[in-house]
Parts: C-alpha cells; structure tokens; sequence
C-alpha cells in the first residue's frame, strides 16, 4: 500500500511541470498601448471593404482586433468564439465610434481572457460585449457625423477653397490629406481611451464637461466658416437700378450700405429652409433655384 502511495505521488510530481507549462501557454498576454494602435490602424484602413448587408462592417472591427485576440486566448476554441461574437451586425462612424468601441472592446476581452484563464465566473458575457457595441454605436456615430463630417471636413475645405480658385492642385489633395490624418489621431486617441475606461469611455467622451465644450467650439467653429464661404463663393448682387427726383439710385448699393452680403445669405438661407421643409432634395432645390435667379435675372432684379 505504501509502494502506490509513493507511486502516485511520484507521478503527480513528474506531471506537475507539464501542467505548469500548459497553464503557461494558456495565460493570456498584457495588451500594450502598440497593440491597440495597431488594432485601430487595422480597423481604420480596411473599414468599408468587407462591407455586407447583414453584417456592415462587422468583419472590419474583428480585423482589427485579431491581433488583441490572439494574445489573450491561447485555447482554440475560445479563440474561435471571440471571432464568433464580433461577426455579429455592427456600424458605426469612424473615428468616434470605431476609435472608442475599438479601445472599449479589447478592455472587455482582456478581462474575460483573465477570467477564462483563472476560471472565474465569467461576468464579461457575450452578451454583455454585444450590448456594449449595440447600445454605444449609434449614438457615437451620431456624434461623429455632425462633427467629423458635417463640420471638422468643411473648415479643411474652406481653408483649401482660395487654393482652388488660383488653380492649385492644393486645393484638392489639402482636404482630403487633411480630413485623414486628423481621423487617424483622433481614433487613435479615443482607442486608448476607450481601452483605459472600459466602459466608462464613452460616458466621459459623450458627456464630460471638456468634451461637451469641444463640441459646442467645434460646432460654432463650423457655423463661422460656412458664412465665410457662404459671403466669399455664393456671388448674387442687383443690377436694378432707377431714377426718383432727378437722382439714381441703385439696389445693391443701398444693400450694401445696410448688410453687405446679404443677397448671397438670402440665397443660402433660402436653400437651408428648403432642405429643412422638404428634405434633402439637392437636385429639385438647384433646379429650382435655377429657374428663380433665371427669373429675377430676366426681369432686371439680379
């Protein structure tokens, strides 16, 4: 009966190191600062190619954090269910939302992987992944439209429009050189601050005080150029003129000497309540317009 006794102590000695050495190779690896620009750049470069109707750019945000995923599940089979869980429907903006939820996502892996390897109770749910992207992306990419395109890409314009008048290719690579890298910094910074948060990230971006002043500068910001270009590229003036009492008078001088360029603000005021009435109908509102300024033109008002 001793002899066993030793003998099975013996062999749980000499399988021990083995054990070891398998808990090991299965212990998931630090995440560095590197690996979520890396999983940001990824998600960035290829974000609407593998762009499918019941996925949208799902496939693009696995992608990305293929490498993240790599270094935290070292068993197969939880490596192919992370893969699972993010080919599930998911579409946002770029850089507000692809940043953060990039950077939130590989917070959430890290600690399920720990949890996994410890054998935890696993409180990172698939579940609880998914809901995060599904409650999240919509309203970041709300965020992100208004400012990254419906502002931050119109100031680059704007700085790059006198370019284009003289004729400089400028004035066309500019913007668009520009717009990427600014969306590139951008995301980058909301990757790692979505990965320092976790999922507090995103209350701090949406709701925080610095933030919420970023937005309202950005958003005044914007408004100021579009009545710069508004004023320097919408050219409208009154060629009307007439005679009372022996003395001449003319309508764009009158103009002039109460608001300059209102005529080209009138046009573009009238262009904005069209959209705001009837929709974004581009092709109905220059047609219209069209035939409006053709008009006054004949008459001899504009």
């Amino acid at each position: 009966m001793a002899e066993n006794t030793n003998d099975l102590t013996n062999q749980e000695s000499n399988s021990s190191p083995e054990i070891q050495q398998k808990n090991v190779e299965l212990k998931p690896e630090t995440i560095s600062k590197k690996d979520i620009m890396l999983a940001w750049l990824r998600f960035y470069f290829v974000n609407e190619i593998p762009h499918s109707f019941d996925r949208y750019i799902a496939p693009s945000l696995l992608w990305g954090l293929i490498p993240i995923l790599n270094k935290l599940y070292k068993d197969p089979t939880e490596l192919k269910a992370a893969y699972q869980r993010h080919l599930l429907f998911f579409n946002t903006q770029l850089s507000w939302g692809g940043g953060i939820l990039t950077g939130i996502i590989a917070s959430l892996e890290q600690t399920r992987a720990q949890e996994v390897y410890e054998k935890q109770p696993i409180s990172i749910s698939d579940d609880l992944i998914y809901n995060t992207k599904a409650g999240l992306m919509g309203a970041l990419a709300g965020i992100g439209d208004s400012i990254d395109s419906g502002t931050i890409q119109y100031i680059f314009i704007a700085i790059a429009l006198p370019w284009a008048k003289q004729g400089s290719a400028m004035g066309a690579i500019f913007p668009f050189v520009a717009f990427s890298v600014y969306q590139v910094l951008i995301g980058w910074y909301f990757a790692n601050t979505g990965f320092k948060l976790g999922r507090r990230a995103a209350t701090e971006v949406v709701g925080g005080t610095k933030m919420k002043s970023l937005i309202e500068g950005l958003s005044i910001l914007g408004l100021y150029m579009m009545g710069i270009i508004a004023a320097s590229y919408v050219k409208v003036s009154s060629t009307l003129k007439w005679t009372l009492s022996g003395k001449k008078f003319e309508l764009q001088s009158i103009i002039d000497g109460i608001l300059p360029g209102l005529l080209p603000l009138l046009v573009v005021a009238g262009v904005y309540f069209y959209f705001v009435k009837r929709g974004l109908k581009v092709t109905r509102a220059l047609i219209g317009l069209t035939v409006i300024l053709g008009v006054l033109a004949a008459i001899g008002i504009l």
